[in-house]
């Protein structure tokens, strides 16, 4: 026999569904640390030739890339995404009505 396993359906963020504080601040450091590593390895550069583009040392890259994002602001890493050739566009809009929670989100052009 087969048994049935109990599943709840998650949010778009998993922080959120994990009941962190500053859930938002988490996804979004996420998302733009995922941009980062994508434009690190579409340039297919070492970690220690990224640290030297974006005027770190190797062992901060290494924890960026593994989602070590605690010593790492928004601004940072916006300015690691500029180091690596991208513009960077803020838009701040109302909330739509259907949802309860404003939201931060990442998107790339």
């Amino acid at each position: 026999m087969k048994k049935k396993i109990a599943a709840t359906r998650g949010s778009t963020n998993v922080f959120a569904d994990l009941g962190y504080a500053n859930s938002e601040e988490m996804l979004a450091k996420a998302q733009l640390v995922g941009r980062i590593g994508d434009l690190i390895k579409q340039r297919r550069l070492t970690q220690s030739e990224a640290a030297s583009l974006l005027g770190v040392d190797q062992p901060n890259v290494s924890r960026l890339l593994r989602g070590q994002l605690g010593d790492f602001s928004y601004e940072r890493l916006l300015k690691f995404l500029n180091a690596l050739g991208c513009d960077i566009e803020i838009v701040v809009k109302r909330s739509g009505r259907t949802r309860r929670h404003t939201q931060v989100t990442v998107k790339a052009a």
